[in-house]
């Protein structure tokens, strides 16, 4: 690739609110693949707010992120559980569940799993 790319999260090329409005997804799509920053109010949980828009039992994406704030538990299928907070990078396969602690909004930068994430 040359050249320069210049698209911001501030002025998405798409935005995809959660049910209930517990948060929202805001996307760019670059040649490599969308890029999202998802923002996930406190009492938003995947069970409850995603799963009626993806229609699985649990959240088969895979992501790939950077916690900007706030603070997330996220527990695997099989038991594996783990928290996140600012600062820390995450990569969780398919095959979960998550929700917000606390009552801070949880912000996160993912460049892989929201290309299809709480798609209507």
């Amino acid at each position: 690739m040359s050249g320069l790319v210049r698209m911001s999260l501030d002025t998405p090329e798409e935005v995809r609110p959660f049910v209930a409005d517990t948060g929202k997804v805001e996307l760019v799509n670059l040649a490599a693949g969308a890029v999202g920053r998802g923002t996930f109010e406190p009492g938003w949980r995947w069970s409850e707010h995603i799963k009626p828009l993806a229609g699985t039992d649990t959240c088969q994406a895979s992501h790939m992120g950077y916690v900007i704030s706030g603070r997330m538990k996220v527990v695997m299928d099989d038991g594996q559980e783990e928290e996140f907070g600012p600062g820390d990078f995450m990569i969780c396969g398919p095959g979960h569940d998550a929700w917000v602690l606390g009552d801070t909004a949880c912000v996160v930068i993912d460049w892989q799993g929201f290309a299809d994430y709480a798609k209507r």
